[in-house]
């Protein structure tokens, strides 16, 4: 987790299963939306849209299942920038099960950027480009 600079720690709850007895596969991106929010409150200073209305939608996502989660466990979920593309960011998140102490899943987001106010995409805003988070 030392490549993540920005994390946060979930604990599974027990309505997260689904009948095979591990956390379903939509909880993961669940997971992922709640470290992506963290990322864009950092980067933004605190808040998701900027006084010109932008904030970041999600135009893409992946998740690689690769160990199946269950109740009880923790989660710890990091997200960082992978690449900054013309109208794009491209983030990577790495969740990992505290219990077992090892990976569970791998997912892969792009993030535009987005005019609330006329509702269309805008161009990236250079704290978007230029800060690390």
């Amino acid at each position: 987790m030392d490549d993540f600079k920005v994390t946060v720690e979930i604990p599974v709850q027990w309505g997260e299963m689904d009948s095979a007895q591990h956390v379903n596969n939509v909880i993961y991106l669940k997971w992922v939306e709640a470290a992506r929010v963290k990322f864009f409150l950092e980067l933004n200073g605190g808040k998701l849209v900027n006084q010109e209305n932008i904030g970041p939608i999600v135009a893409w996502q992946d998740c690689k299942y690769i160990y199946p989660i269950k109740y009880p466990d923790t989660v710890i979920v990091g997200i960082r920038k992978l690449e900054v593309l013309d109208d794009r960011l491209i983030t990577e998140a790495k969740i990992f099960s505290k219990t077992h102490n090892r990976l569970a899943a791998i997912s892969k987001q792009q993030c535009m950027a987005y005019d609330f106010k006329v509702r269309r995409k805008a161009p990236l805003p250079l704290n978007w480009i230029y800060n690390e988070s």
